[in-house]
């Protein structure tokens, strides 16, 4: 494997200009342009997007093996407006969104310089056993739902001989098992009113308080670890108004899929008395707004225990661990899928995000070892 240092300084390079371009959730149309733009800088003839905003590149192999896909999300959680000023020294690059996931798809374009640099071709890599496609996908992040995953997963289903998930802060781990997740807009509903002429008439903001407290007594198990936040709560007109309108975002999660579904139900079952006990004069509703499904390989599985081998080769310690990734999606259909980190770093979701630089460069060459493990492994081996 060619370990050229500059690879790495285009990577970092690279990851500075795709973080100047904002891509909120739903918004990720300039950054998907720039990344196609540059694939087709790099010789990748074969790039294109699909109708989701997905944008590929198939870097074609000897064609003895599947293909194997790589990924990396496009989207940030910041929304349109963030300043997304960037602060370099030579340890380190903050600005947000510069790690998650700015620096993933950067690494996209790093393995493709890795393997083109091998065998010094663009578009044909004679010492891979099958295709390599990268993709940038959209809608990870918030309510994105994954709707960006499931389309690569539909596109390649079984015929990928493994899913590699690309995160910019996680090295050091592996996850190898899909945190489900479900989410509801909970929305109350009454006449409402002045807060003197009309006192005594249903508030919403009340009524959505008390379920607020009837919700957070749900008992939630340590094991499986299980959680629950109410993350947004807005309503109401003026501070003299009785509110008309109330609503919440809820976000319930756990290990266990079963759990998962129990919580929810009773989650349910509680919107349902509140709305019974309303009467005509209060309407209370639940939506679910967002679903992640649950999935995991053992970590015996060949997948997995390549990553611990690449990793161990460059001196990387390895914790396995589960997560709410674009590994939940090929993970819950059986598929082989697992998600690794490019280097260190921290602060991701906040304005003050960084990565750290140096140890980027190992966390590429464990990657570039483990495409190529997985396509000498194949599709026996992997399952």
């Amino acid at each position: 494997m060619v370990k050229d240092p500059q690879i790495i300084e285009a990577v970092l390079d690279l990851a500075v200009q795709i973080q100047q371009i904002p891509a909120p959730t739903f918004e990720e149309g300039q950054r998907a342009g720039f990344i196609l733009q540059q694939f087709f800088h790099l010789g990748i003839s074969e790039s294109f997007m699909d109708d989701v905003g997905n944008v590929y590149a198939r870097i074609k192999g000897k064609g003895e093996n599947p293909p194997l896909v790589v990924s990396a999300h496009l989207d940030t959680v910041f929304p349109a407006g963030t300043d997304l000023s960037i602060t370099r020294t030579d340890d380190k690059i903050a600005g947000p969104g510069i790690g998650d996931n700015s620096v993933g798809l950067a690494a996209l374009f790093g393995l493709a310089m890795v393997f083109r640099a091998q065998d010094q071709v663009p578009s044909v890599i004679p010492s891979l056993g099958g295709d390599l496609w990268l993709v940038a996908n959209v809608s990870e992040e918030g309510l994105g739902n994954l709707t960006g995953m499931k389309a690569v997963v539909d596109r390649f289903g079984r015929d990928a001989l493994a899913y590699l998930i690309l995160e910019g802060m996680s090295l050091g781990q592996i996850y190898h098992r899909g945190l489900g997740v479900k989410r509801y807009r909970i929305h109350v509903h009454t006449p409402g009113g002045h807060s003197w002429v009309d006192y005594g008439s249903p508030s919403a903001i009340h009524h959505l308080a008390d379920l607020v407290v009837k919700i957070k007594a749900i008992p939630l198990p340590v094991e499986p670890r299980t959680s629950l936040n109410v993350g947004v709560i807005s309503g109401g007109t003026s501070v003299n108004t009785i509110a008309a309108d109330a609503n919440l975002l809820l976000d319930l999660r756990s290990v266990s899929p079963r759990v998962l579904v129990n919580v929810s139900n009773q989650v349910e079952e509680l919107v349902h008395l509140a709305d019974l006990r309303g009467g005509e004069e209060v309407k209370v509703e639940a939506v679910v707004i967002g679903s992640r499904p649950a999935g995991e390989i053992p970590s015996d599985h060949p997948l997995v225990q390549l990553g611990i081998a690449c990793s161990a080769v460059h001196g990387q310690k390895i914790k396995l661990n589960i997560g709410s990734t674009d590994t939940n999606e090929p993970l819950s259909r059986g598929l082989p899928a697992i998600c690794i980190g490019l280097t260190s770093g921290r602060g991701a979701h906040t304005l003050s995000e960084y990565i750290d630089t140096k140890p980027l460069e190992r966390g590429l060459w464990i990657l570039s070892d483990l495409v190529q493990a997985v396509f000498e492994k194949g599709r026996i081996a992997l399952g």
